[in-house]
């Protein structure tokens, strides 16, 4: 009897053959890159190609533009994949999906995928409503400049390292996504909790049900394991005093009195950085220095600490590695300054994330005027998070929103972006629906010293690009 695609992925495998629906977008192109490090058979779809579709191609992956049937109807018996894996995003309609579960091929989601992938390895999952990609690439930060050469799966490329890697170290990093319940299919030896606030309502019909599912993953850590957790945040401390006695062991870490480490005495840097003292245990512990703003980064900061030092890895090490850390693609990302203009990204689409990276960018520029420009995430968040979204805006001086960036849904007219103008109390705040208006209007209106944030997780950053090309025209 012939072994199962999961047994040949386990073993490495390199005659198996993987194909990848979605294999462009954050969550499986950088599986892919693992997979390629690994010497498997790469192929993969996307609606459109881009620039990490064509790293993909470079490093030998078969990448088809459309997701269409004959992506995998057109190719020989001996020429199709052993297993299809899909991203949250393709539904059950989608053609190459159905081509592939009528020629009777498996089609898996990462929740089946993962477990199988890293079964020989020493998982590090990194989980919570905010913060999981910075904490994922802090930590492999750490962990490489110490001397482990980690594997690691993160939602966003970082500098010099990507999105994606096998490693050769035992340790693997993997940013451990909530959404479709994904990281309840982990079996991780450590586990890290950033924070726990109600996300996802497509998902999660309530906030105990956000709960339950963080409350499932820390059952799935080993039981002489490590669960690293932000005490700062009370869902965690919810999930904390849910979590077995008997089960593995935990670290807490953030800025109040009563955490195993503590950072304390946190102060701004010239440029976009920050730094304050450490307290482990009751002791002084040295001084973290970083070059990403924000407190919320501090904190982040800290998970990647206590995760190094429990790899081994020396805390004067571990500093030093949170000193070069730069960032990652669309975290606060630097886009260019045009006429004394200076044009940031962020990735921020929860209320939470938003309120969090205006009040960074408030600490950073104080006397400067900071526009926000803010693309809402699904309209199932929108709608279930209208008012507390609203709220979000208080740091910026100027706030535009444009309409809802669709992502996985359809929209059924039960809320549009006008509606979130309406709620909120922004002396300052108006709708502009299209993306390339709302660019030209900022061209017009914006002056020397002004900061321009583009906010959310779909291609709204696409409006600053068009930002900075505009202006440079212009002078």
């Amino acid at each position: 009897m012939s072994e199962s695609w999961q047994t040949r992925l386990s073993k490495q495998d390199a005659t198996l053959r993987i194909h990848l629906i979605g294999i462009g977008g954050a969550g499986l192109s950088a599986i892919a890159a693992v997979l390629l490090d690994m010497g498997m058979q790469v192929s993969g779809s996307d609606r459109q190609p881009n620039a990490t579709t064509q790293r993909l191609i470079e490093r030998g992956a078969t990448v088809f533009v459309g997701q269409n049937a004959e992506n995998l109807t057109g190719l020989a018996a001996e020429q199709r994949p052993d297993v299809v894996l899909i991203s949250s995003a393709v539904d059950a309609q989608n053609p190459e999906r159905c081509a592939a579960e009528s020629l009777g091929l498996p089609v898996v989601k990462r929740d089946s995928f993962l477990p199988a992938l890293l079964a020989q390895r020493r998982l590090i999952a990194v989980a919570g409503s905010h913060g999981k990609t910075t904490t994922t690439a802090m930590i492999v930060q750490v962990l490489r400049a110490g001397g482990v050469d980690c594997g690691y799966i993160i939602g966003s490329d970082v500098p010099h390292f990507g999105s994606g890697a096998a490693g050769t170290a035992p340790e693997f990093v993997v940013e451990a996504d909530e959404y479709d319940r994904m990281f309840l299919g982990l079996r991780p030896s450590i586990a890290v909790i950033t924070n726990v606030e109600w996300d996802h309502p497509d998902c999660y019909p309530t906030p105990a049900s956000f709960r339950r599912a963080f409350m499932q993953f820390t059952e799935t850590v080993d039981r002489d394991g490590l669960i690293v957790a932000c005490a700062d945040d009370e869902g965690v401390r919810q999930v904390l005093a849910y979590a077995p006695s008997r089960g593995p062991r935990s670290i807490t870490y953030g800025l109040n009195e009563g955490v195993d480490l503590r950072a304390i005495n946190v102060r701004t840097l010239p440029g976009l950085g920050v730094e304050a003292d450490l307290v482990w245990w009751h002791a002084p512990e040295g001084r973290l220095e970083i070059a990403a703003p924000g407190v919320h980064n501090v904190r982040n900061a800290l998970a990647a600490l206590a995760v190094g030092v429990s790899c081994e890895v020396s805390i004067d090490r571990a500093l030093a590695a949170l000193r070069d850390y730069r960032g990652s693609a669309r975290r606060f990302e630097w886009k260019g300054e045009v006429g004394g203009v200076i044009v940031i990204d962020d990735y921020a689409h929860h209320p939470t994330e938003v309120e969090a990276t205006l009040a960074a960018a408030r600490r950073r520029y104080p006397e400067r005027r900071i526009w926000a420009v803010f693309q809402p995430h699904t309209y199932s968040r929108t709608r279930h998070m209208l008012y507390r979204m609203g709220e979000s805006f208080e740091a910026a001086d100027q706030v535009i929103v444009t309409d809802i960036y669709a992502a996985r849904e359809v929209d059924d007219g039960s809320v549009h972006a006008r509606e979130l103008v309406a709620a909120s109390a922004h002396h300052a705040i108006q709708y502009i629906g299209a993306l390339r208006e709302v660019a030209d209007y900022l061209a017009a209106h914006v002056t020397p010293g002004d900061v321009v944030i583009t906010l959310g997780a779909g291609d709204g950053n696409k409006i600053g690009e068009w930002l900075l090309e505009t202006l440079a025209e212009k002078n």
